[in-house]
């Protein structure tokens, strides 16, 4: 599933063409993707303008004039696929923000198309049909059943140490669990945890009540995670996310964060920390794979 990065990377490659534009025709080809489309969803979309392009966790967010929220999430397989209605500019890339690309994938799979008044045709591709879209009201955003729990945005200037000492005192689960629990910190997924932790040189079976001393104030831990977890995140924005398996940005160029891997996917090879000498070792904690150099993480 795409993680934070790969999500912000797909808002960054469509607010150009969404921004400020209205949606002149939807065309909504199924009744349903993961979960059923809200009712008249083309209707309530078509002549509504997108104010701006917003990211919460994993979903992307446009705001429309009509204080409506277009949710959108990409499950396993989504991406948007941005090209033109003007055959002029079918071979180029020469249209706003240079987003125009031929579709990458089969057409059998566009369960959405947005044609905005800018003449841009953004398709919705989704193979396996994990991803949703529906419409929030803006008044009940903060309310709203996927959003009312969600934890902190991880690179929004919450995350500290004091703040991970204050999360993890007393708890007992591991320290990767703790961090992908969307409730405490929302956006964090499989891959970037396992890289923040050996950045940190933490092991990711570790109790997360390592992030605080027995009076509660940060350990040496946490001083280290939390940068660690900033740092591997803007790695990946600045690499355009990972491309793993079906990940692909909006304009339907890859990531390459994935070539910088420091444990994921790498089991069996040397540690590349100087001096190390470790091997990369995998386990399983909650049906997902773990990637770890058992000699520097501690």
């Amino acid at each position: 599933m795409p993680e934070l990065p790969e999500v912000e990377t797909v808002r960054r490659g469509l607010a150009p063409v969404l921004e400020g534009a209205v949606f002149a025709h939807v065309e909504q080809r199924r009744a349903n993707l993961r979960f059923p489309f809200p009712a008249q969803f083309q209707e309530r979309l078509t002549g509504r303008r997108v104010d701006k392009l917003e990211r919460r966790a994993k979903y992307l967010l446009a705001r429309l004039d009509d204080r409506q929220l277009l949710v959108m999430h990409l499950g396993m397989s989504g991406r948007f696929i941005i090209g033109s209605s003007t055959d002029a500019f079918q071979d180029t890339e020469t249209m706003p923000g240079e987003f125009v690309h031929k579709a990458g994938e089969s057409d059998k799979h566009d369960h959405v198309i947005f044609e905005m008044s800018n003449l841009a045709v953004i398709r919705y591709n989704d193979a396996r049909r994990f991803g949703y879209m529906t419409l929030v009201e803006d008044g009940e955003f903060n309310t709203h059943p996927l959003f009312c729990k969600l934890g902190i945005e991880p690179l929004g200037g919450d995350l500290d140490t004091a703040f991970l000492a204050r999360k993890g005192r007393g708890r007992k689960q591991p320290l990767k669990s703790f961090l992908l629990d969307q409730r405490i910190i929302a956006g964090l997924g499989n891959i970037y945890v396992c890289e923040a932790l050996f950045r940190a040189g933490l092991k990711p079976d570790n109790a997360a009540s390592v992030l605080a001393t027995r009076s509660g104030a940060p350990s040496q831990a946490a001083r280290r995670l939390a940068p660690a977890i900033c740092a591997v995140l803007e790695d990946a924005l600045a690499a355009g996310g990972s491309s793993l398996r079906d990940y692909r940005k909006a304009d339907g160029s890859l990531g390459y964060f994935q070539h910088s891997f420091g444990v994921y996917g790498r089991e069996g090879e040397p540690c590349g920390k100087p001096r190390c000498g470790g091997t990369i070792q995998r386990l399983v904690q909650n049906g997902r794979s773990t990637f770890y150099c058992r000699i520097c993480q501690k």
